[in-house]
């Protein structure tokens, strides 16, 4: 890592300190002209991630952007042209992908192992919002985007289920709730809950809570619960796809292991890097029962971003395409919230802003 930039001077020199980097660059355009770097990692509330991508890419660089790429389908599709424009790689780091058993389910699919999909099912819960005084730029809509949960964790699951049983949503209904309607203001410059006093809470327009049915372009129906408020769930994403022959259910708080569902016999598959598909034994770098995790996707997903970039093919990479696709189903899901009717997952191109 050759330097790193904070909110502010300070703060830069304070990571670059804490990180042991070389550089603490005063701001984004000191980084963007040090010829030494080669690749941006965009880590900032979403509101920031369109002009500081933008930036990045007619610079030269190379990016990783923390997702959503963009609050509205247009900024992500302006990001796609560019990158496209500028021969630059644009990953987006949807890291459930690479948690080696979710590439043993879709090995599995391609393999027609479980027959035709009949539904798609699962919820992605967390607790963190639960108490009444947690706050964060995310809950801002000007900051976070207009949708939350949904496009903060719902976005994941959506991007996981269509990438593992190979499908594509269509359309979406949808409920968006909050269940926490007063919170406290957030600071931007300590990066902390704002003191304020109970006549000091503001109101929250960004859901906690979403209910979303889902139909696939072959008719197949889906469903999933997102919630940042259900106690004792600190980062359950779950999916189950069922088909004809056989099921599969992967769990995200016990990564280490699928269940395998069968009309006469279920079982559970383990990690194992001396068995298995080619990927998921690529991916499972610790020897098994030495458990694998969250951080192991990260820099898996960063080792396959910096290979692409040096011109490696490499399976399953979430690129800009991707980040597109996931501002779509937002997109979508919002649309649907508001009309409570079913609506188009659209897959078109729009023209872009010159």
């Amino acid at each position: 890592m050759r330097g790193v930039v904070g909110s502010s001077p300070v703060k830069s020199k304070l990571l670059a300190e804490e990180w042991e980097t070389p550089v603490a660059y005063p701001d984004l355009e000191a980084a963007l002209a040090d010829s030494a770097v080669d690749v941006i990692h965009v880590c900032t509330p979403n509101s920031l991630h369109v002009s500081q991508a933008r930036a990045a890419l007619a610079a030269g660089k190379h990016v990783v952007c923390e997702k959503p790429v963009a609050t509205s389908v247009q900024d992500a599709l302006e990001l796609e042209e560019l990158a496209r424009r500028t021969g630059r790689v644009l990953t987006v780091p949807f890291v459930y992908r690479y948690h080696p058993l979710v590439r043993e389910i879709r090995a599995r699919a391609e393999h027609g192992e479980f027959g035709t999909w009949q539904l798609v099912h699962g919820s992605y819960l967390q607790d963190w919002m639960l108490p009444e005084r947690s706050t964060n730029w995310r809950v801002d809509a000007s900051q976070g985007g207009r949708s939350r949960a949904f496009a903060d964790i719902g976005s994941h699951w959506c991007d996981l289920v269509e990438w593992v049983a190979g499908i594509r949503f269509a359309e979406v209904a949808a409920r968006l709730a909050v269940t926490r309607p007063g919170r406290p203001g957030y600071d931007d410059h300590s990066q902390r809950p704002k003191a304020t006093s109970r006549g000091g809470i503001s109101t929250v327009a960004t859901e906690d809570v979403a209910a979303v049915l889902l139909r696939t372009t072959d008719g197949i129906l889906g469903s999933l619960t997102v919630s940042q408020v259900s106690a004792g769930r600190k980062n359950r994403l779950w999916f189950e796809l069922d088909g004809t022959e056989r099921s599969a259910v992967f769990d995200q708080e016990q990564p280490e292991r699928i269940w395998l569902g069968g009309e006469r016999d279920s079982r559970i598959v383990l990690r194992d890097p001396a068995v298995g598909s080619e990927e998921q034994r690529r991916l499972a770098v610790l020897p098994a029962g030495h458990a694998q995790g969250y951080g192991d996707c990260f820099r898996a997903f960063v080792g396959d971003t910096y290979a692409a970039i040096g011109g490696a093919d490499v399976i399953g990479l979430p690129t800009i395409a991707d980040g597109v696709r996931s501002a779509r189903l937002v997109d979508a899901v919002l649309r649907a919230s508001d009309g409570s009717c079913w609506t188009d997952v659209t897959d078109t191109p729009e023209e872009l802003v010159s």
